[in-house]
């Protein structure tokens, strides 16, 4: 199958996915282009994931605030707005957003991280997570946890 063009207006996108208090917008999924994903992130200071991993590359565009990124053993790299982070797949990082939170884009060329952030959505209560329950749906999707659960 080829590619076509693919053009989605903001009325078109689903609402944000409460992701453990960040809101995780779709702006365009692996369906629609057929290939990569596009999301929004908008996070309240000191969210993030855990230390992961995972088989497909990402990269992230810091839009607004400041986010801390864990790569490797390369220790922590502070992200201001304009920042970009590319992350090849196989390597352990995580994140967290800074004071006052922030905003930021997340790209991944493998569709299927969209539907991880919709069942932690569905199952999932960020006021009282159950960290059991991300850990399995993360695996689930793919991921692979640097720690284990508390």
């Amino acid at each position: 199958m080829s590619a076509k063009p693919v053009v989605m207006t903001p009325h078109e996108r689903t609402r944000p996915l409460n992701v453990i208090g960040e809101q995780v917008t779709v702006l365009v999924d692996g369906a629609t282009t057929g290939n990569f994903e596009i999301f929004h992130q908008d996070g309240p200071e000191g969210t993030g994931p855990p230390p992961h991993n995972h088989p497909w590359h990402e990269a992230f565009f810091v839009l607004a605030g400041e986010l801390t990124f864990g790569i490797e053993d390369a220790g922590e790299q502070i992200a201001p707005p304009g920042t970009f982070v590319f992350i090849p797949a196989g390597t352990t990082h995580w994140f967290r957003f800074g004071p006052g939170g922030g905003q930021m884009l997340n790209m991944t060329p493998t569709p299927g991280i969209g539907a991880a952030f919709a069942e932690v959505d569905r199952r999932i209560s960020p006021e009282e997570p159950n960290i059991d329950l991300v850990i399995e749906i993360g695996t689930k999707h793919g991921l692979t946890w640097a720690v284990p659960a508390d």
